[in-house]
C-alpha cells in the first residue's frame, strides 16, 4: 500500500497551525514542523513504502528552513 505524499505536507502544516502559542522565532517554527514531521513518520510509516515518508518530510523540512532563511543559499561551503 501506498500512502498519499500530496496530503502529508498539509497536514503537517495544519498540525503545526494548531499548536497552541505562536513561535517566537522562525527557529521555534521550524523546530514545531520537525516535531510534528517526526510524529507524522511514526505514526503514518507503514503507509508508505520504506524509506518515502522519511524522505519527503526530510526534504520539505528542508525547503522550510530556507524559506525560513534558516539556511543560507547557496551553501558558501559549496561555492
Amino acid at each position: 500500500m501506498t500512502g498519499d505524499l500530496s496530503r502529508v505536507r498539509c497536514r503537517l502544516e495544519t498540525a503545526v497551525s494548531l499548536i497552541p502559542g505562536e513561535p517566537a522565532n522562525m527557529e521555534e517554527l521550524a523546530e514545531k514542523l520537525e516535531m510534528v514531521g517526526v510524529q507524522i513518520i511514526d505514526s503514518e510509516f507503514e503507509s508508505f513504502r520504506p524509506g518515502e515518508l522519511a524522505e519527503y518530510i526530510g526534504a520539505y523540512l528542508y525547503v522550510r528552513q530556507l524559506e525560513l532563511g534558516l539556511i543560507p543559499f547557496p551553501d558558501p561551503s559549496e561555492e
